[in-house]
């Protein structure tokens, strides 16, 4: 096992999303590179002590590198953001990766520059060894456990989608059949996480036919380049789509459909089919959604 100290903005919600990840073998809250000895949570809140609330993530390199675990920080902090996560505020709330093992440095290193390069901006993300750590108090530890109607920063999708990408290796196992694979597939996306409408379309010669699906009547066929599924599969990336009246060349299989992401899913370097959800309301998907299901397509 390895262990790897992260600071995301309050440890509550942070720690709640690191022990729903597949790979991840223990978790406790504590202070982090700070000034005094043995600080209470109540020193701390002060913002005098230098630490900040951070979360000791135990984890399976074997089933979780620590590349892969970095990436999912990622996607749960916002990395430009100075002393601020969601309404929380303060030197406290800063975001750092604090490493023991001076191997993870370059990991780590390589992680922050493909996000820098991603987003075009400098993060506001430390990156140093650990210098102290002091657990919690432990009205702290697992406080969303605990406290299921507790405060949290994070929205609670984040929380919902590890365990449906770890659910989603259990179902499928080693059945070969892809039919029953995407069958299966839809219908954890509708069951666990309530989807208005769900389905993949598969590539066939210069066309998009629609597969296994769940939700209302939908468009059989779709053209290279046109709607959202197709564009995505023309431009090879995730489409997320606020508003569908918006978007240029929208095919309205469904009045219903305000707002939709669409996610491309490869076979090496080939696009073999796209995973498409809609929903009824506006503005659903964001960055969160596309980040766990392009995860959830490789598992496919």
């Amino acid at each position: 096992m390895k262990e790897i100290y992260l600071a995301g903005g309050c440890f509550w919600g942070a720690e709640h999303y690191f022990r729903n990840i597949e790979g991840v073998v223990d978790t406790e809250v504590g202070f982090a590179n700070g000034d005094i000895p043995s600080p209470t949570y109540e020193q701390v809140y002060t913002d005098t002590t230098g630490y900040a609330e951070t979360v000791r993530v135990i984890y399976n390199p074997d089933a979780l590198p620590l590349a892969e675990l970095l990436r999912d920080y990622f996607c749960a902090i916002d990395p430009l953001s100075v002393n601020k996560q969601g309404e929380d505020e303060g030197t406290r709330y800063r975001t750092g990766v604090y490493y023991t093992n001076p191997d993870d440095l370059a990991v780590a290193r390589s992680v922050f520059d493909e996000v820098e390069a991603s987003l075009g901006a400098s993060l506001a993300v430390e990156l140093e060894p650990l210098r102290n750590f002091y657990l919690a108090e432990g009205r702290h530890q697992d406080y969303l456990v605990k406290n299921p109607d507790g405060y949290c920063h994070l929205p609670l999708k984040i929380f919902r989608y590890p365990r449906l990408v770890s659910d989603l290796g259990h179902l499928l196992g080693d059945e070969p059949d892809m039919t029953a694979r995407l069958s299966n597939a839809t219908a954890l996306l509708k069951e666990k996480m309530g989807f208005f409408w769900v389905g993949f379309y598969l590539v066939k010669d210069d066309q998009l036919i629609l597969g296994p699906f769940q939700g209302s009547v939908a468009c059989m066929r779709i053209g290279y380049g046109r709607g959202v599924c197709g564009t995505a599969w023309k431009d090879a990336r995730t489409i997320v789509v606020p508003d569908v009246e918006e978007f240029p060349g929208h095919i309205a299989c469904s009045s219903l459909s305000k707002s939709e992401i669409v996610v491309p899913i490869f076979n090496e370097n080939e696009i073999v089919a796209v995973l498409d959800i809609d929903s009824d309301e506006l503005a659903t998907f964001d960055s969160v959604d596309a980040f766990w299901l392009e995860r959830f397509v490789k598992v496919l």
